[in-house]
């Protein structure tokens, strides 16, 4: 591997410079939407709270949309690896349960950083996106943690646990509605009945493993279904 002279290290020094400053940014950013949402943020109160001119800021990021934006991938990319930590349960329908109640645990721990990835308008939030494909990375890191939960509904409907009319990919976005459904009633103080919030992701779930043919099509034995009566 070739050295490096003067002029490549001074390269490489500003090149890491600029990077720690957009992570610096980013870790800031991260801080006040959890801490006082993203209609709080804007580029004046973090170019305050970093030490650096406006100006600065406008290096890396040409607007607080494009900051959104880069959250909300952050976003995307934590619950997808939510999921996948969940992975190796080899029936689905217990899959699926961890998964679900993986969901909500998160969204409901992070209320701040969910609603900017599932609440607050993509387009509205960085109007500066339409047009090119950065909405659309951001919809392809959603549909990777998507495709998590139609994979273990495609296991179920191989094994004929799923009600003959139930396409995979239909139930996944059904169950991902539903559990988005339950996190957003919450986090908006909806006035709901004193249910926890892992009971109705149980319930949510056995909707879709209605018995199939006679058969329990959760799989499993409803003693060693995971206690409930908590949030």
């Amino acid at each position: 591997m070739p050295r490096m002279g003067p002029p490549d290290r001074r390269t490489e020094q500003r090149r890491e410079q600029r990077q720690a400053l957009r992570e610096r940014i980013l870790e800031v950013s991260r801080e006040i939407v959890k801490r006082e949402g993203f209609a709080s943020l804007s580029m004046r109160k973090l170019a305050e709270a970093i030490d650096y001119s406006p100006a600065a800021l406008y290096l890396h990021f040409k607007s607080r949309g494009e900051i959104a934006r880069a959250l909300r991938m952050e976003g995307l990319a934590s619950l997808r690896d939510v999921f996948l930590a969940h992975t190796t349960i080899a029936d689905p329908a217990a899959r699926l349960n961890a998964m679900a109640r993986a969901y909500v645990e998160f969204g409901l721990a992070e209320p701040e950083t969910y609603r900017l990835m599932f609440m607050e308008p993509a387009a509205c939030a960085d109007p500066d996106a339409q047009g090119d494909d950065r909405l659309g990375k951001a919809a392809a890191t959603g549909a990777a943690a998507l495709s998590l939960i139609a994979d273990a509904f495609v296991e179920l409907r191989a094994a004929d646990r799923l009600p003959p009319h139930a396409a995979p990919l239909a139930c996944a976005e059904g169950l991902w509605a539903n559990l988005h459904g339950i996190v957003a009633l919450n986090l908006n103080g909806a006035s709901l009945p004193e249910t926890p919030a892992a009971t109705l992701v149980e319930l949510s779930l056995d909707a879709w493993f209605a018995p199939v043919n006679g058969i329990e099509a959760r799989g499993t034995d409803p003693r060693n279904r995971p206690d409930t009566s908590t949030r």
